[in-house]
């Protein structure tokens, strides 16, 4: 069993999957396009080369925890990757994980021009990781 979180922007998606035993996250990469169809396509692309069986999608609410345009459209992409995928999306609450992304790249040094680069994955593995974490804890995995 694989899962992969989803970090899904206007012009960079960053993805990040998770070992076979669902403890940390392993594969990281960025898709960079503004179309959502070449989105969905690449991954299905990555969910298949990966054997990925779940997904988790950031579900950017705002810092009250009041559902934006933003949120709002990941909601909608959500159904798109249940239709197109057949696995189950879970929205997960992305507050502060790129601003915690880019600290964690600015500490290793990485100057504004490299964080762009990777921010996104990193954004990404974040969320994994606290989602993975949470599974845990209620004996989910």
């Amino acid at each position: 069993m694989k899962i992969m979180a989803i970090d899904y922007g206007d012009a960079h998606t960053g993805i990040a999957i998770s070992d076979l035993m669902c403890t940390l996250a392993g594969y990281t990469t960025v898709i960079n396009t503004r179309k959502a169809e070449v989105v969905v396509q690449e991954v299905k692309k990555i969910i298949a080369e990966h054997g990925v069986t779940e997904l988790v999608l950031g579900h950017p609410k705002n810092m009250d925890g009041t559902l934006g345009p933003r949120a709002e459209k990941c909601e909608a992409f959500a159904e798109v990757l249940r239709a197109e995928t057949g696995l189950s999306v879970t929205l997960w609450d992305e507050r502060r994980t790129t601003i915690d992304a880019h600290n964690i790249l600015m500490a290793g040094g990485k100057n504004a021009k490299q964080r762009k680069k990777t921010v996104d994955a990193v954004a990404a593995a974040l969320m994994l990781e606290g989602y993975l974490t949470r599974r845990k804890l209620e004996g989910s995995l």
